[in-house]
């Protein structure tokens, strides 16, 4: 028997098996993005490790890129679409808006299917989600607080979530971010009764199992995001807002 084929056995650090185990659940899509890491206390309980293997596993993650420590210094999963991906795109949407609609184009071909494959693939638990960010948007329908971006952008990660696909997720999320920051800011033009109206047509798809249909309910959602959008920057350009942007008209 040639010698060669063995390799010696390594013994694993217990943060470093923290932190596989961590990064797997991660991956899994078990632990979203965005979401908020349980505190030092519980987790060392969870886990049952002390407080230096557990530092120093987070500590690597966050090297790796699956979390990232906020300024209140709460500890957040990042999406694995790197910032050297998004960047260029925000620096881009900064320089020219009309970079928005094209945004827009992509997000139409993404978020179709997701809806499509939510139908597909949709938990109980995915369902409850769903029908839970409803009942929220249905509760403020009458409010003047301005928090339909924020959820809008939970209901559409909502559904990326219910396609089962780990990547999916995670690129939405990285999506819903720079939507967030130049969308979102003209929602103003947006009539709640409308949306509620449209996330209630996925939804029922989605629940009905019916992928043909939920994929074209959230097209016309977005179609009509779509059309809010552009008049309130056509509007702003108009009014001379957004002219130093714009060599041309917005695209049609």
């Amino acid at each position: 028997m040639p010698q060669s084929i063995f390799k010696p056995v390594k013994q694993e650090k217990l943060s470093v098996k923290i932190g596989n185990q961590i990064k797997e659940l991660i991956l899994e899509g078990k632990i979203k993005p965005g979401q908020i890491m349980p505190p030092e206390r519980k987790l060392m309980e969870l886990l049952n490790v002390s407080r230096p293997s557990l530092r120093e596993a987070l500590k690597s993650l966050v090297g790796m890129g699956f979390l990232e420590i906020t300024q209140n210094n709460r500890t957040i999963v990042k999406h694995l679409a790197a910032s050297r991906f998004i960047d260029p795109f925000d620096h881009l949407l900064k320089e020219d808006v009309r970079t928005v609609f094209e945004l827009v184009e992509v997000r139409k071909a993404i978020e179709s299917w997701n809806a499509y494959y939510a139908a597909k693939r949709a938990t109980d638990e995915d369902i409850e989600s769903l029908n839970s960010n409803l009942e929220l948007i249905r509760s403020h329908l009458e409010d003047d607080e301005d928090i339909l971006g924020d959820m809008d952008a939970e209901f559409h990660m909502a559904i990326a979530r219910a396609t089962q696909n780990k990547i999916q997720m995670h690129m939405m999320f990285s999506i819903s971010d720079v939507l967030r920051q130049y969308i979102c800011t003209h929602y103003e033009k947006l009539v709640k009764v409308k949306i509620f109206e449209q996330h209630a047509a996925v939804v029922k798809a989605v629940q009905d199992r019916d992928q043909e249909q939920a994929r074209m309910a959230m097209l016309e959602h977005i179609d009509y995001v779509d059309r809010k959008v552009r008049d309130s920057l056509i509007e702003k350009v108009d009014k001379g807002g957004l002219r130093q942007h714009l060599d041309m008209p917005l695209p049609n």
